[in-house]
């Protein structure tokens, strides 16, 4: 599902170039639930974003669904986001100002869904995570908990080959933590390829694998017994 070859990122500032991946290489295979651990400045958040579609990488290969990345007009990036993958974050990035089935809906309506097919599909996926009885709450209205399951059903909607989540325990305690790890287990076993960028050893730990990242490299890549 993705293939990443010696991949390569470095940012330019003014006094110097800064290598932040330096030869990356690993696959997530389909169905695959897969961590990315590593102390801060590891790489972590740099390879995300380039697996999210969202930043160039220098130089190497990224194959999505057999499908090289590389060099993409933005209209074309933004076609294989909405096709391809669905995003969590560890602060949710919904909407304020709209309820929990309108930020579910969001990604179809820029798939040009109408206002009433998007809204009857959203509920049935707040309904998978537990959250149909809350469809009309705003997140302020909403536990961190709650909040995290709307921004699942947020990145189920559409149906992606691939969940990249990027700390999305991080601001949860320990009772909701194992609650959205729970429901990632779940969705795995549906078959999407789930990514997700964690701190925590219990995430990992429920993982098929851990990819452990280090000054911009692949240190260790672990089966999970």
């Amino acid at each position: 599902m993705i293939q990443i070859k010696n991949l390569k990122k470095a940012y330019n500032t003014k006094s110097q170039r800064l290598e932040v991946l330096k030869g990356i290489n690993f696959e997530v295979k389909k169905g695959e639930l897969v961590a990315i651990m590593g102390p801060s400045g590891s790489g972590k958040s740099t390879l995300l974003n380039v697996l999210g579609i969202l930043d160039q990488y220098d130089s190497g290969e990224y194959l999505l669904n057999d499908t090289l990345i590389q060099n993409l007009s933005q209209t074309k990036a933004a076609k294989y986001r909405n096709e391809l993958l669905g995003f969590v974050f560890q602060s949710f990035n919904l909407l304020p100002f709209k309820n929990a089935m309108e930020n579910v809906a969001l990604p179809l309506y820029y798939k040009g869904y109408n206002r009433k097919k998007r809204n009857k599909i959203a509920l049935t996926y707040l309904e998978k995570v537990g959250l149909k009885d809350r469809w009309d709450h705003l997140p302020s209205e909403l536990s961190g908990g709650q909040n995290q399951r709307v921004a699942i059903a947020r990145a189920l909607i559409s149906e992606p080959k691939v969940i990249l989540a990027d700390e999305p325990t991080g601001a949860l305690d320990s009772k909701t933590s194992s609650e959205i790890i729970s429901l990632f287990k779940s969705i795995n076993k549906q078959g999407i390829s789930i990514v997700i960028v964690t701190h925590d050893s219990e995430v990992a730990a429920v993982c098929d694998r851990t990819i452990h990242l280090k000054d911009g490299l692949v240190m260790n890549d672990l089966m999970i017994q």
